[in-house]
């Protein structure tokens, strides 16, 4: 059996996310990948990268005209998404984009378009949904363990503040979540609709509303050069969305980046409950509530408030798939078997293209007062295998 072909691969983007994250997944977690060469506007940052993983500093030009390297990893800030990922794809890459794919509906449709005319694959984080407690969850659906799917909530919280020390001057504090493409419906929303898209299916209608809450801000924080210099903040920090699906399920989507971190999602169906993770991880607990269970208080009688109502009971599942632990590159990796297999990415561009228009359907929907018929759809992605796998193992569950 001969060796597998290693895809090889160039990151442009060698920040924060990059250097703690993708580059050493990339570089050591994934068989598949040949992590060969970086690139970044700020010479040290790609130069640190190279250093640590035997990389070689490119630019952008350069990794785009090397016939060697197949996929780009595109990790710049959300403002340079749609100047990277066009110049990638024209050159006739296979890209990964970090989220979302741009900042405005109008590049996001032409990228789209673009990729599909070119032939390349185009995925788009996150890829969280194909972790283990994602693709239980997938399971735990797909084998009806909790009837049919009628209904989703999920609500994030965050605080998107100008309170560190070096926020928006020093590039490792780069607060990029309060510039155009980086406010929490671009930054946080597309992990929830990933996973919600990947559980409940395709969108069909949203509505609600998309604004910027407290736009003109100070900084905070003593020891800032700026401190009490003021700052406006050019993006939605706050989204309140009403989703159809295509199946017929209804869900709500509330996020916001002014408040306290918190978060819960659930999905209900008419056998059950899932109560499900962060969306941020690849792993966590998945929770199930079936009908039934047992009373409230054993001693109340049947005359007594609430002897009607029962207390379902929660069990925790099994976790059933690989890829428990951080595993921020999984969509590049399965991109790459893609490739050397003739398959579609479960992270297909199809996927971040939906998920990118339902932000800007609950934005127009806000502005107009109008429900959004949404343009484009998408399938379910294919499901990871169920396969007892750990370690370096896991990764044999993507080779199909």
């Amino acid at each position: 059996m001969p060796a597998i072909k290693k895809v090889k691969t160039a990151i442009i983007g060698c920040g924060t996310i990059c250097k703690n994250t993708y580059a050493p997944n990339l570089a050591n977690k994934y068989h598949i990948i040949d992590l060969v060469a970086c690139a970044d506007r700020i010479p040290e940052r790609a130069a640190y990268l190279a250093e640590q993983y035997n990389l070689k500093v490119m630019t952008n030009e350069e990794i785009y005209n090397d016939p060697e390297i197949e996929i780009v990893v595109n990790l710049t800030c959300p403002e340079s998404h749609y100047e990277v990922s066009k110049a990638a794809i024209l050159a006739g890459k296979h890209v990964y984009s970090e989220k979302m794919m741009a900042v405005t509906w109008e590049e996001g449709q032409e990228l789209y378009k673009l990729a599909r005319e070119k032939g390349v694959n185009y995925t788009i984080a996150p890829d969280t949904f194909l972790g283990a407690s994602w693709q239980t969850a997938r399971k735990a659906i797909d084998d009806g363990l909790i009837g049919t799917p009628v209904a989703m909530t999920c609500c994030y919280s965050s605080n998107y503040q100008m309170d560190g020390d070096m926020v928006d001057l020093d590039p490792d504090h780069f607060m990029f979540v309060l510039h155009p493409g980086g406010g929490i419906p671009y930054d946080f929303g597309g992990y929830y609709l990933h996973n919600i898209i990947n559980l409940m299916g395709p969108i069909k209608r949203v509505g609600g509303f998309c604004k910027t809450m407290y736009p003109d801000r100070i900084y905070r924080n003593p020891r800032h050069p700026l401190y009490k210099e003021p700052v406006h903040i050019d993006t939605p920090t706050s989204i309140a969305g009403a989703l159809e699906f295509e199946s017929g399920a209804h869900g709500t989507m509330l996020i916001t980046s002014d408040s306290a971190c918190r978060f819960f999602f659930q999905i209900m169906g008419t056998q059950g409950i899932l109560i499900l993770n962060d969306p941020n991880f690849f792993g966590g607990s998945v929770k199930i509530i079936r009908n039934g269970g047992v009373p409230l208080d054993p001693n109340l009688n049947d005359k007594e408030p609430g002897a009607w109502f029962t207390d379902p009971l929660s069990y925790t599942l099994p976790i059933t798939h690989p890829f428990r632990e951080s595993s921020r590159g999984l969509g590049v990796a399965d991109m790459a078997y893609a490739i050397r297999n003739n398959r579609r990415p479960r992270a297909d561009c199809d996927l971040g293209y939906h998920a990118f228009e339902v932000i800007h359907g609950i934005w127009k929907s806000g502005d107009s007062g109008e429900i959004y018929e949404m343009t484009s759809r998408c399938e379910r992605p294919e499901p990871i295998p169920s396969l007892g796998l750990t370690g370096t193992a896991e990764e044999f569950a993507l080779d199909n």
